[in-house]
């Protein structure tokens, strides 16, 4: 055997090894959620032992409602009923919405006009040639905007860092049509780029003790580039990373973050949160629904996950997934 080639299988055993390794260590399962706090106070969740804690969803408007005028009692609240069962907290920042009646930003970032509107509408085609408003987004890449939520993530370090288990910020994925009148001033791939890179840095730099990771999905127009440049830079600074959607080896994913996320493993904590409508996604392998053991196994065993984040989704939640979770402990 030529040293070359002993050197590649080298490496192959050491891939292998790494990643037979990695996947025996034990994930973190916490319940997402979502903006449903109250349902932290259910003793189906706080009594099962195969949980760490719950992640919940605080808007940016909730935390800061007037300029410079923050609230974290909501965090506090939930922070303190939590540690009382012996349970964690993960926040998740919300700066985006997926209902075009909703909005996650303080009133005076839409109303002030230095902030040009403070937020953009995001679109979905459908049937075709229709546009349909889906939410709306921060203008993450307009400098004023990011400057005033670059402080509330200082503010939220101040007082959290060290005293929840971690913090994430909202999916990269934004939808704009690039029709004339609907892409929305100042932004482009390079603009959005350097804004998303901006976000990770302040949070990699303010949280110290809590886990900050940034979820990354998709980047505008599918560019898998963009997408591959915002890992490396969270490989390059070790900060955590991971997405919405845990999807059993679907084909979209598959082509774009879930490698990206698969290669962070043993660089920065990585987590995926099983989002609404991921409980009965068809798994490509088997041609059939998808079940909650295949749900963690791909978790385990192909994205090698520190975090899984299950959403609080019925019938699936209390038939499946707390039953599976405690099962884990036995």
């Amino acid at each position: 055997m030529t040293k070359h080639l002993t050197i590649n299988l080298l490496s192959f055993v050491s891939i292998v090894f790494f990643q037979q390794a990695y996947s025996q260590k034990a994930i973190k399962h916490f319940i997402f959620f979502s903006r449903s706090r109250e349902l932290i106070h259910d003793s189906t969740f706080y009594a099962n032992t195969g949980i760490s804690g719950a992640q919940i969803t605080y808007s940016w408007k909730q935390l800061e409602q007037q300029k410079d005028v923050y609230d974290f009692s909501e965090i506090e609240e939930d922070l303190a009923f939590l540690k009382s069962k012996g349970k964690k907290l993960f926040v998740q920042v919300q700066d985006v919405t997926f209902d075009s009646t909703r909005f996650a930003v303080p009133k005076y970032i839409l109303t002030d006009p230095v902030y040009h509107g403070g937020a953009n509408s995001q679109y979905e085609l459908i049937s075709g040639n229709k546009l349909i408003k889906t939410g709306w987004v921060a203008r993450r890449w307009d400098p004023s905007v990011a400057e005033r939520f670059h402080r509330l993530l200082v503010k939220l370090s101040q007082q959290f860092d060290g005293r929840i288990e971690g913090i994430n910020l909202a999916e990269t994925s934004v939808e704009f049509p690039e029709k004339s009148g609907l892409l929305p001033t100042g932004f482009s791939r390079y603009t959005y780029l350097g804004a998303i890179k901006k976000n990770m840095q302040v949070l990699r730099e303010n949280f110290k003790k809590s886990i900050p990771l940034q979820y990354a999905n998709f980047m505008p127009g599918d560019s898998y580039d963009d997408l591959k440049k915002i890992y490396d830079y969270a490989n390059r600074i070790k900060l955590g990373m991971g997405g919405p959607d845990l999807k059993v080896y679907s084909t979209f994913q598959m082509e774009n973050s879930y490698p990206l996320i698969r290669k962070m493993a043993g660089i920065a904590p990585t987590g995926v949160a099983v989002q609404e409508g991921n409980y009965n996604v068809i798994n490509p392998k088997t041609g059939k629904q998808v079940t909650v053991e295949e749900i963690l196994g791909f978790a385990k065993n192909y994205l090698m996950l520190d975090y899984v984040f299950w959403y609080a989704e019925e019938p699936y939640y209390s038939r499946q997934v707390l039953p599976l979770l405690e099962s884990l402990k036995k």
